[in-house]
């Protein structure tokens, strides 16, 4: 009867064993660090995780920038299903010196924020496109979320496309994306005026961000 009852309790151990290591295989992470340049000078970091899991997506951001807005992110998570629509984003930091706090969440493009700025709390609800990209300004990890959308080749992108990004937690705007001709590992960005372009690879990976009217770009550390 006794090992009856220790080969059940294995049994169960085992099962559970490699249940585990079946969940834990169907999720992948990926890590990596932008380097960030104002006047070609370097002014900042953001190292950013990239975690694939049967939910979907979660992208966890830290780094810090001086130039040409001083801001430390202590922590920023954006959650998103299988379809890049986002459903969650915090965001604990400080923008010029200031203290903030963001919490959102995201259901059929229904926005619930919760910030707190320098000791304030307020809360604030709006509708925004479901499929709305989330773009914290002026962080610069969450357009992985684009590039992990449409990758380096591009076969549902031929031609310039309206997309939309609410710039987390201010305002929607439109803007449009197409690929940079004779570049197919390029992707040029127009939001609000501002013309942008992003390199990717084959798997999505996010390898430079480049702002020439601001002065800016984005690297991705190869270290």
């Amino acid at each position: 009867m006794l090992k009856k009852i220790f080969f059940l309790i294995l049994l169960i151990l085992m099962m559970h064993f490699f249940f585990v290591f079946f969940v834990r295989s169907q999720e992948k992470v990926q890590s990596g660090m932008l380097s960030i340049y104002f006047m070609e000078e370097k002014v900042g970091y953001e190292e950013y995780t990239w975690e694939s899991n049967e939910q979907g997506y979660i992208l966890t951001v830290k780094g810090r920038m001086t130039k040409p807005t001083a801001m430390e992110i202590e922590k920023l998570t954006l959650r998103l299903d299988k379809n890049f629509i986002p459903n969650h984003f915090y965001f604990k930091g400080s923008v010029s010196g200031m203290a903030q706090e963001v919490t959102s969440s995201i259901t059929e493009g229904n926005v619930k924020n919760k910030i707190r700025v320098a000791g304030q709390e307020r809360e604030s609800t709006v509708k925004i496109k479901r499929d709305a990209f989330l773009l914290p300004n002026p962080i610069f990890s969450p357009y992985l979320v684009l590039t992990k959308k449409y990758r380096c080749t591009l076969e549902t992108l031929e031609e310039k496309i309206d997309l939309s990004a609410y710039i987390i937690p201010q305002f929607e705007v439109t803007f449009t994306l197409e690929p940079k001709e004779g570049e197919p590992c390029s992707l040029r960005m127009e939001l609000n005026g501002i013309q942008i372009e992003l390199q990717t690879d084959n798997e999505g990976d996010l390898k430079a961000i480049y702002i020439p009217s601001q002065k800016l770009k984005v690297i991705q550390d190869s270290s």
